[in-house]
């Protein structure tokens, strides 16, 4: 039987009573589901009337500007946090003091303050007339600190010979960042990068905060705007809304994914040629078989 530090393979009757706690578990929360289900059918969330305000053209075309209005703040905040990432990421290993220490309070200070309030004071005081920018620049500042730091562990991790070769071969330490640190670096953490990048569009959504008309604020609105029954449908917007964010989240991960797949199919090269036998290679002149070694060579012995 083996065991670590960490776990240890369970015998007969922990296997038992696992199997026996996972099926208590899993009918514990199909029983929340159908009681929540209940109650909200009850109170009339999940008529059908509250789901035909999505028919009409209006609420659709409102919901598909909010979409649109999502993207175009993650564009700009995933563009700009990016760049931001790679100046303090290089800023932080710098071999200037001074350099080093600004990168390095500008990454700890704006880690260290909540996102909401640094859009909020970005809003106020600088971009009270642009929504949208300050938005993307609240994103991009937080999300560039949490980038820089995934890509100075990326740079870190590479090994230390490939920058000393480098080196040798008089590369200047701009060549070697550009060259053979940072390709490898965001190789290496691409997945946290785009795990990011997902966070970062999913913190559009605080948008609402200063009446930036993304998903969440348009949500907002037609759900305390459009009464059906007596009540107001914000369970089915939210649903809906919720569903929009989930799928632009899933097609942002199957790009991490494709994009992945495609570095490494790039990284293993083309397959080789198996050589040709000694003596058949037809682009040889002069070569009418094979070769014969000395002493087949000896017929008279």
């Amino acid at each position: 039987m083996s065991a670590s530090v960490l776990y240890d393979t369970p015998g007969p009757k922990a296997v038992v009573r696992n199997r026996i706690y996972a099926v208590v578990g899993s009918f514990a929360i199909l029983a929340l589901l159908a009681l929540s289900f209940f109650r909200l059918s009850e109170k009339g969330h999940l008529a059908p009337e509250m789901w035909d305000i999505f028919n009409y053209a209006g609420i659709r075309q409102n919901i598909a500007d909010a979409t649109l209005a999502t993207l175009k703040a993650f564009g700009l905040a995933a563009l700009g946090s990016l760049i931001l990432g790679v100046l303090l990421a290089v800023g932080r290993l710098s071999d200037h003091k001074p350099v080093r220490w600004l990168a390095t309070t500008f990454i700890e200070v704006f880690r260290s303050i909540p996102l909401l309030i640094t859009i909020y004071a970005i809003w106020v005081g600088f971009l009270t007339d642009y929504s949208m920018w300050a938005l993307a620049v609240g994103l991009s500042v937080y999300n560039g600190c949490v980038q820089a730091e995934v890509l100075r562990a990326g740079i870190n991790s590479v090994p230390r010979g490939q920058s000393e070769a480098a080196y040798a071969l008089g590369m200047s330490k701009t060549q070697v960042m550009v060259s053979v640190l940072m390709p490898q670096a965001v190789r290496a953490m691409l997945p946290t990068i785009i795990s990011q990048l997902v966070v970062t569009l999913k913190d559009t959504s605080l948008g609402f905060i200063i009446l930036y008309p993304e998903l969440l604020q348009t949500a907002r609105l037609i759900a305390s705007n459009t009464q059906v029954n007596g009540q107001y449908p914000y369970v089915s917007t939210i649903i809906v809304i919720g569903s929009i964010y989930v799928g632009m989240c899933l097609l942002l991960s199957a790009l991490a994914t494709w994009i992945e797949r495609r570095g490494r199919n790039s990284r293993t090269g083309a397959a080789v040629a198996a050589a040709a036998a000694p003596g058949n290679d037809p682009a040889v002149p002069g070569d009418s078989g094979p070769v014969k070694s000395p002493a087949e060579g000896r017929t008279g012995d």
